[in-house]
């Protein structure tokens, strides 16, 4: 597929979300923002079942009655945004931070250096030790996070998305209300005939936070990844990924004292509730493994 060639002006939409109960990061993390040169954004804070206390001049909001979850206050903002018809849509967790004031514009400059990406990941690092971990770098082999080049999933608290690909496939699954929702988009981003790029040269800042610190952790990570399988695989292939995860969170979970939780999360999302099935295409399917990571892992 090709891409028409963009204009001068480059418009960003910008989603973050807040639960009011970050004040000093949120702050920091929007004066990064709006610090950012050469770019046209148009800013919105949802609050995620708050009345956001902190809103910067120029910044629209919108509060959710009751926390939605992740992936549907993102939509949320997405959708508030809308009418701006901006090229992009930057997700932003409200405890990062843009480090350089060319960050986005750097980040830009990767699409058009590569037209067939739908999404570009900058490398997160935490701030205090410069780490970058596992769970950051979206590929498999994840050990040299500098390294730069296609990806078929996505971290999905920093990523920037062509706002015209994101409404294309309808924006984030917004049920799963936390975990792999980011699988699921980029899956339905790759089915369109686009790519993933990461760019491990453009540095981010986001502190290194387990994610098991959330109650649902174990129970959301074992049934999203069920309703990923069985909205966005092959008939054929959904037991073959499923038996893959099955082993590896065994091993990874094997010492949390959780896996009675995770196993009770996996039969949740077996007994439904995943909402729509649209299937890739076995071209996707043959897309993602020439690409690395076939989508069975």
């Amino acid at each position: 597929m090709s891409r028409e060639e963009p204009a001068d002006k480059r418009r960003v939409d910008v989603v973050v979300l807040t639960m009011n109960d970050r004040d000093r990061e949120f702050r920091t993390a929007m004066s990064s923002i709006l610090a950012q040169q050469g770019v046209d954004l148009r800013m919105v804070i949802v609050g995620n079942g708050v009345e956001p206390d902190y809103v910067p001049d120029g910044v629209q909001s919108v509060s959710l009655p009751t926390n939605t979850g992740i992936p549907e206050g993102r939509n949320v903002g997405a959708m508030a945004l809308a009418a701006d018809d901006a090229e992009f849509v930057l997700f932003f967790d409200n405890d990062a931070v843009l480090p350089d004031p060319h960050t986005l514009t750097r980040l830009i400059a990767e699409f058009d250096r590569h037209p067939d990406a739908a999404y570009v990941q900058p490398r997160i690092a935490d701030p205090a030790t410069g780490e970058t971990l596992g769970r950051w770098v979206p590929r498999l082999r994840s050990s040299d996070a500098r390294r730069s080049g296609v990806v078929t999933v996505m971290a999905e608290g920093i990523v920037l998305v062509r706002r015209t690909d994101f409404d294309a496939v309808g924006g984030w699954p917004g049920h799963f209300f936390l975990f792999h929702e980011g699988v699921d988009l980029s899956w339905r981003l790759w089915d369109l005939g686009w790519v993933g790029w990461y760019a491990g040269d453009i540095e981010v800042h986001h502190p290194a936070t387990n994610p098991a610190r959330h109650g649902p952790f174990y129970r959301m990570v074992a049934r999203n990844r069920v309703w990923v399988a069985r909205r966005r695989l092959p008939a054929v292939l959904i037991p073959v990924y499923l038996a893959t995860w099955v082993v590896i969170s065994l091993w990874r979970f094997r010492s949390s004292g959780n896996l009675g939780v995770w196993f009770r999360g996996f039969a949740e999302g077996l007994r439904g509730g995943q909402g729509e099935r649209r299937p890739m295409s076995w071209r996707t399917v043959w897309r993602l493994t020439r690409a690395g990571r076939p989508p069975i892992v």
